[in-house]
């Protein structure tokens, strides 16, 4: 029961934290301004929420097939890395930097209690 609440808690978080930043990505922008001065076209922002929101999905439904949860998961890491890796580039503000990085310590935990609960 522990392991499935960890679990559980550590997915809610990191399942609410992914479906802000994919809405900030439609309707901020302030977001949209951020990816540009990143160097990024506007596509690969649409793209990315759209790819977030479908993450989300496949971690909250306990259904879907273990091997899409681990692309998602897969996924979800190069995006927190990526995205640590491309603020710190930046020289962006070291709030912007410790999100990607709370995101990912949500990721690993949601990821080690998921194989606990098989």
């Amino acid at each position: 029961m522990k392991n499935k609440i960890i679990y559980w808690t550590a997915t809610g978080l990191l399942s609410l934290m992914m479906l802000f930043s994919a809405f900030a990505y439609f309707t901020d922008p302030n977001v949209s301004a951020g990816f540009t001065a990143m160097g990024f076209k506007d596509f690969f922002r649409i793209e990315l929420g759209i790819a977030k929101i479908l993450g989300v999905f496949v971690l909250l439904i306990p259904a879907a097939p273990k091997i899409v949860k681990e692309w998602a998961y897969a996924g979800f890491g190069i995006t927190f890395i990526s995205a640590f890796i491309a603020h710190s580039a930046n020289g962006d503000p070291v709030s912007a930097m410790i999100m990607p990085l709370v995101a990912l310590v949500f990721l690993a935990t949601s990821r080690l209690f998921l194989s606990k609960l098989s």
